[in-house]
């Protein structure tokens, strides 16, 4: 976004007037979205050229009264909300208008699903680690790795991977039996009460996925779904085993 001809404060003050509630504004340099209106914990990266709606109106008196200059916004692609600096939005974003929306049909989310698979391996083979709230690569979480994926082929998903696991329709399995199973399907772990860890199901009982340090890999690797897998990590993601997803819909996309 250029500003040539205006000093920082005039800028500033522009971008007050226009950060009404709702106003929609786009980015145009990828930032960090946070957790909190304070402190340091990331909730997910924000890559360049996605949308957002401000929650709130942006009024400069209250912001100069705050040393925490947060502002908090829904990401339109997926929903998501989380905390912007407000000096970054100033900078790397500008607003705009929404022409239309488009739907990706169930058949084409079918047929991208090899490019998704291939966007992953690809990912997989370059170096990276796990980090929580990571979506923009080379280093991911579990949940931002498939966002990742399938927002390569302009498929939009939520976020985090409890909202993932109702975002698809549900396949039932057994470890036994993974012929309901396809490529391209989310398998879930966690607990009865919360999925909090997902993965892509390569085929052949294998799945892709980013896993932290603790019982995990620190990145991307392939696990086993049968008992035949004995490593710790795949042991591990077993004993939390939660089920599986089909991904049939998509949020729709936004055109400008």
């Amino acid at each position: 976004m250029a500003f040539s001809g205006f000093n920082a404060d005039l800028r500033q003050t522009l971008s007050f007037e226009l950060m009404t509630k709702e106003s929609t504004w786009i980015l145009n340099e990828s930032l960090s979205g946070y957790a909190e209106e304070r402190g340091s914990s990331l909730a997910t990266e924000v890559r360049e050229g996605r949308i957002f709606q401000f929650l709130d109106s942006v009024k400069d008196d209250s912001l100069k009264m705050s040393p925490f200059r947060r502002v908090r916004v829904r990401l339109l692609e997926d929903s998501y909300m989380c905390w912007f600096e407000l000096d970054d939005v100033i900078v790397k974003s500008r607003p705009i208008k929404i022409l239309k929306t488009k739907s990706v049909s169930k058949k084409e989310i079918e047929h991208k699903l090899p490019a998704v698979l291939e966007w992953v391996e690809n990912a997989a083979a370059k170096k990276n680690k796990y980090l929580w709230g990571g979506t923009l690569g080379p280093d991911f979480d579990c949940s931002g790795l498939v966002q990742s994926a399938f927002a390569s082929e302009g498929i939009w998903l939520p976020r985090d991977a409890y909202q993932q696991e109702k975002f698809c329709r549900k396949i039932e399995f057994k470890l036994n039996d993974l012929n309901f199973l396809r490529a391209g399907d989310l398998i879930f772990f966690g607990t009865p009460q919360r999925c909090s860890h997902v993965a892509l199901y390569k085929g052949a009982g294998v799945y892709w996925h980013s896993s932290g340090v603790d019982h995990g890999h620190n990145g991307i690797d392939c696990d086993g779904l049968p008992q035949s897998y004995q490593g710790p990590v795949a042991c591990y993601y077993r004993s939390q085993l939660l089920g599986a997803g089909r991904v049939e819909q998509c949020f729709d996309r936004l055109v400008i």
